[in-house]
């Protein structure tokens, strides 16, 4: 077993996939000799040559059009964006094309990509270098959107995500991509997508988070553990959501904590606490609580600390709701 951090589990990914089929390529901006802004593709490109891991002009929706038509005409690419802020240009080819290929062509063509993409804050970048998008992909049917908090839930995420047959957004927290290792198996491996990981069981509260947070979740069930016995719960995928994983937990325990770092507006927690709302709400003790970021552009670096959810800020989260359901119940 090798100890690897975030970086070099999608490396081992990517090239595993590659050694296994042919028919994988990689695009993107600086991927090939450079390696990548993260050096994740680093090697790449000596290994399996230039017309596998190709070098394109600094131009999203060419990047991801032109993995389009690969897909269509029977490639498996994996397209990188160098930063989560220059997405959006590769919106239209995403939103009106990439997702709709299957029910234009009513099944006659799919569209077998991967666009790998950096997420978060909590590197003191620059503007447009620490957003958090994901629900805009999210709300897009035909996209599939992933985002990993360990690395070997990278790897084995990102095997499942380039032998997918529809296309796939996967973000990565920059955040986490050195700042942990793990042992990885030898052997190669996939994780099914849409199936969420439930990293500590509980029967007091449920939090629920995905991406950078869930080491700040982790950290603070670790320190709340003499009074509240938390199960955490990381989404993984939130498209395909596992809502049977969230239903099930917060049944057992009857409150809940949503926490991410996308601002509060239309985040990706309204939807899961409306679902929990829709399918147990007979079971809750208090209202589902939700920690985020603000209705802010992300700031520059002396102010991050303020702005992105904190374990002091989760942490008074989870004393409300058990205030609230203690009140409820007379407790």
């Amino acid at each position: 077993m090798a100890e690897l951090n975030m970086i070099e589990a999608i490396r081992s990914a990517l090239r595993a996939e590659m050694k296994l089929d042919k028919k994988v390529v990689l695009l993107g901006e600086d991927i090939g000799v450079n390696g990548g802004v993260f050096r994740v593709t680093e090697g790449l490109q000596k290994e399996f040559g230039k017309e596998r891991v190709i070098d394109t002009p600094l131009a999203e929706s060419g990047i991801v059009g032109s993995a389009i038509g690969m897909a269509i005409a029977g490639l498996k690419p994996v397209a990188e964006i160098q930063f989560e802020g220059f997405i959006f240009p590769a919106l239209d080819q995403l939103v009106n094309h990439a997702a709709r290929i299957r029910k234009r062509s009513q099944g006659k063509f799919h569209c077998q990509l991967v666009v790998r993409c950096p997420i978060g804050g909590g590197i003191r970048a620059l503007e447009h270098h620490s957003d958090s998008p994901e629900t805009y992909l999210a709300h897009t049917p035909g996209l599939k959107v992933v985002m990993p908090s360990t690395p070997y839930d990278a790897k084995g995420l990102l095997a499942s995500a380039i032998r997918d047959p529809d296309p796939v957004v996967f973000f990565e927290p920059k955040k986490i991509y050195r700042a942990i290792k793990e042992e990885l198996p030898d052997e190669h491996y996939t994780i099914p997508l849409g199936k969420a990981r439930v990293v500590k069981e509980g029967h007091d509260l449920t939090l629920i988070t995905y991406g950078s947070l869930v080491l700040t979740a982790a950290q603070v069930a670790e320190d709340l553990r003499e009074e509240l016995d938390i199960e955490l719960i990381d989404l993984r995928t939130l498209s395909p959501l596992d809502e049977e994983t969230i239903i099930s937990s917060v049944k057992k325990t009857g409150k809940a904590v949503v926490v991410h770092e996308a601002p509060r507006t239309l985040g990706f927690a309204s939807e899961i606490i409306a679902r929990i709302n829709e399918k147990a709400l007979y079971h809750l003790e208090a209202p589902v609580a939700r920690v985020t970021s603000y209705d802010l552009p992300v700031p520059l670096a002396k102010y991050e600390d303020y702005f992105f959810p904190s374990k002091e800020r989760i942490t008074n989260a989870i004393r409300k709701v058990m205030k609230e359901a203690r009140s409820n119940y007379g407790v």
